[in-house]
This record gives structure tokens, sequence and C-alpha cells, in this order.
């Protein structure tokens, strides 16, 4: 055998070398096994291949030009046996061809000959030890930030504050979901929950006042986003495509984002607020209107669908817009699609073509509503969406095999600019709240309306007249709570039942960051 004796039997990193001259890289391969690593050597395609199907490696080194089995073809056969295993290309030519070709070949990294030790072990460790180091350095940073970020939540924040922290917890929890230390994770899981708190009582003190105009400063609710953030980028002549993805939280668009970035630059990204209730039949009826919910209800009652009514609550926000679009003196031209399944979303694709005249396409796309939804109801979305982590992957995982990213496809081929933002957003909930209603009062777990409720005044946001915050009342004695932090509403009757069924289900109605901050993302083609 070809071997160079080992000093070590218990390396932890095995590393395949494969190089016609192999012999005149004795001193680098010594080298190596001083810094601990275990180095295995073959002198051909052949033998490399051999030692690859015999022994495991963590990654190779592989010379691109050695007779017989040249160094592409041995690539190619290792990435089919062993698609995740890492190889690094070595080669004395510089030609583009051969970087294209090895690099098409999903190589790990690409290194010119002659190459010195220290190459040779920053790509060990880019390679190997990259996932160890950022880890580290995730929860270092973390940690260092950790009492900064507890400072600014104790300290009153204002919104621009809010806004802030919950985009540095966002990102911590992005990053930590990286490593595998979960004692941070349940550490952030804490500083969020304490941020929750704060921030119920936060919303509580000030959003009578946002509404009535009466505060000093108020975040862009819903009702204003079109107005304010849309109706403005009309004025510019050029195309848009307005795209609000049903129930799509801050953290999901940041998962998201790296995808659409292969295609688009990301221009603004802003958050705005869902009024309350955080739900589609209230925020998004707002958001086409311009107006809050008792204020459709009076102008407009043919397109306001209330909650003992019957028929889609959603089903007028064409004509919602239209109105709006007429209000606030815009003439610009537009359609509008609404995606629920996948078959529509296919559809859609298939004649997008046909509505690229219009300066400004609105799409509804009610996927991940449904799969919130769909976590409570189908025991395998539960087994794939058992925590925030899971949930963000799932998104992922969806957005990247869906019509939608195709679409979003289409429209960068066409360079025509998207809008991005939601609704309202869900928090996982485990805290139940008891409360009692007649049978006229609405099922959502997050907030109640209806007449004689009976609750724990200190556990909800309760609003007695309805008008105060311009919602509908069903009746003179109507009234709502809004549940608190990741609390969700009860009743009495079976309570332990009814608890277990939906603990840990991911919500939306009530008051939290997760709900009420939203993404508002303007992307351009690249």
């Amino acid at each position: 055998m070809n071997e160079y004796p080992k000093k070590n039997t218990f390396m932890s990193i095995k590393i395949l070398w494969a190089d016609d001259e192999i012999d005149l890289l004795k001193p680098h391969i010594i080298f190596l096994e001083e810094k601990g690593y275990e180095v295995t050597v073959a002198k051909s395609g052949d033998e490399a291949l051999d030692k690859v199907y015999a022994d495991s490696f963590d990654i190779i080194f592989l010379d691109e030009n050695m007779p017989g089995l040249s160094g592409l073809e041995t690539l190619s056969d290792i990435k089919s046996k062993q698609p995740g295993l890492p190889v690094v290309m070595i080669t004395k030519s510089e030609e583009e061809s051969i970087m294209n070709e090895a690099i098409g070949s999903n190589i790990s990294d690409y290194l010119i000959k002659p190459v010195n030790p220290n190459q040779i072990l920053l790509s060990i460790k880019k390679n190997l030890e990259n996932k160890k180091l950022i880890s580290e350095k995730t929860n270092m940073g973390y940690q260092q930030e950790f009492r900064q970020i507890s400072l600014e939540i104790s300290d009153r924040p204002d919104l621009d504050e809010w806004e802030n922290i919950y985009r540095k917890m966002i990102y911590w929890e992005l990053e930590l979901d990286k490593t595998q230390d979960q004692g941070l994770k349940e550490i952030l899981k804490m500083q969020k929950s304490e941020a929750n708190t704060v921030f119920y009582k936060f919303v509580v003190k000030n959003y009578r006042d946002w509404l009535s105009g009466n505060a000093r400063e108020r975040p862009l609710l819903s009702h204003i986003v079109f107005r304010e953030k849309i109706a403005p980028l009309l004025q510019n002549n050029e195309k848009y495509f307005l795209i609000l993805v049903d129930n799509l939280r801050f953290d999901q668009w940041k998962i998201i984002q790296p995808t659409i970035e292969n295609y688009y630059r990301v221009v603004n990204e802003d958050i705005v607020y869902s009024i309350l209730p955080t739900a589609t039949q209230y925020s998004r009826n707002a958001l086409f209107a311009g107006l809050m919910p008792s204020e459709i209800e009076k102008r407009f009652p043919q397109y306001w669908v209330g909650e003992d009514d019957e028929g889609t609550r959603n089903q007028y926000e064409f004509e919602l817009l239209s109105e709006q679009m007429k209000r606030i003196g815009s003439n610009v031209p537009f359609h509008y699609h609404k995606i629920l399944n996948l078959t529509a979303g296919k559809k859609l694709l298939e004649t997008l073509n046909n509505y690229l005249n219009k300066d400004l396409n609105v799409l509804v796309y009610n996927f991940v509503d449904m799969l919130s939804h769909a976590r409570t109801d189908m025991e395998v979305i539960k087994e794939l969406a058992d925590d925030e982590t899971a949930y963000r992957s799932l998104t992922l995982s969806w957005f990247a095999h869906s019509p939608l990213f195709e679409i979003i496809r289409f429209l960068y081929e066409k360079k025509i600019n998207i809008i991005l933002t939601t609704d309202h957003g869900s928090i996982k909930v485990s805290s139940p709240t008891k409360v009692v209603g007649d049978k006229n009062t609405n099922t959502n777990l997050r907030y109640k309306t209806g007449r004689n409720l009976q609750y724990n005044a200190n556990e909800v946001f309760e609003v007695r007249n309805p008008r105060d915050i311009y919602l509908p009342r069903t009746n003179l004695s109507s009234s709502y709570i809004f549940a608190k932090e990741d609390h969700f509403f009860a009743y009495p009757n079976n309570f332990n039942y009814y608890v277990n069924y939906y603990k840990n289900s991911f919500q939306h109605g009530g008051i939290s960051l997760e709900e009420m901050l939203l993404p508002f993302v303007i992307l351009k083609a690249k």
C-alpha cells in the first residue's frame, strides 16, 4: 500500500490525497499529520476510488491531471456515490473551461499548483471546521449581545426601538438555527418571551391613540400601508407585482430572502404593523380598503362579511382596492389574483404573460396561512413543524418548490418590480387562558368577540366598546378580547382535551411581535 506512516491512530479527520506525484508532496502530508490529521494517499484515480469504496473520508484532495482516470472523471464517480463528500480539486491549469467543469461538478474548493501547506490547511478548515468555528462565533456573539437586547427591552422602547429589537432577535434566532447549542436557543426563546410580555403592554397602552391620531408617533398600520407605501411607487411609471403572502412572518421572509436574492435585489426592507385582530378578515380587508373594519362596514356594507355572516370573509378584496384607488385619486390599471391551492398557482403561471400589460398586479398567495392551520389539523404537519426552526425550514422547502417561486423567476425574466408583504403573522401558542362565551362567540383562539364574554381581565386586552378601535359590533353588547404573548383561549368544558389539541400550534389574531410586526419589501430585478 502506498501510504505514509500515521503518527496517531485516533485522528478525528481523515483525508484522502490523490496525486500521481504524491511522493513530492511528502512535506505537505507530514505538516498535516503534525496538525492532527490522518492522511491516506493514492497515486491514481482508480486507486483513489478503491480507497473511497473501502474506507470513509472527511475530505478528498484530488489532482486534476492524472494519467489514466482523470481528476474530473474521478470526481464524477465520487460524487455519484457520495454527493456530500467535500472534494478539493488541485490543478496546474488555469483554463477557465476546466475550472467551470470542476465547479459545475460541485467541488468544495479549487487550488492552483504549486500549493503550500497553509493553503491546504485553510481549505480543510473552510470545508470541515467552518461549521464549528461559525457556531462558536455565533454563540459568543449572541452571549455578548444578550445583555444589550435585555437592556433595550426593559428601557421602555418606542416604535423604532421595537423594530430594532425584533430584527436583532430574528437575526440571532436564524443564526442559532445553524448551531447545535440548545442551551442558547432556550435562552433566546426566554428573551423573546420577555420581549413579548413588554410589547403586549406597549400595544395595550398605545393602540387606541395610534388609531385616534392622538399619538405622537404611530406605526404604519394595515389600513394606511397601501396609501403610504405602495401608491407613491405607482407614480414612477414602472410595473409592479404586489405579492401578499398570507401569514408570512418576518422570520419566514428572512429564511426565503437568500433564494429570492438569486434574482432580485432588496432595495428596501421595512416593518409594518397589522391591526387588531391580527386575522385575515380584518387586517387584509383593511389593507386593501385603506379603511379600518368598522369604516368598511359603514361605507361599504355590501363588501363586509361579519363574524356571524355566511360566506368567505375576504371575497371582496378587488372591490375594496378599487374603491381605495378611486379615493386616493389613482387611475393606475391593475389586475387582482388570489391563489388558494397548488392548481391555481400553476394555472396563473401558465397565463401570467396575459397580465403584464397592467402597471399593477396584485397577487394574494395563501399557502403560509394554510400551513399554519394545517399545523393544527394534520398529524404529518405536526411532525414536520414541531418547533420554530422546523416551521421556518418547512416554509423554505415549500417556497423553493412552489409556483410562487416560479412566478417570481418569471417576473425576474420580465424585469418587473415586486412588492412583497403580508397581512399578519402567527405565534406558537402554549399557555391556555380560560374564556366563556355563548354559542355565537367566534372560534378564533387568539381573539374573541361576542356578548357576555367571561374571562380574567388581567390576562387579556379587553375592548368593551369595539368602536374605540374601529371594529364592527354584531350587537349592542358585543366586546372584543385579545390574547397576549403565547396564550390561547380555551373553554372550560373539555379543557384538558382542548388544551392538548391546540397547544404548540401556530395561531394568529392576538398581540405579539410575531403577529404584528410584518415584512414590507421592495425588490428590483438584478
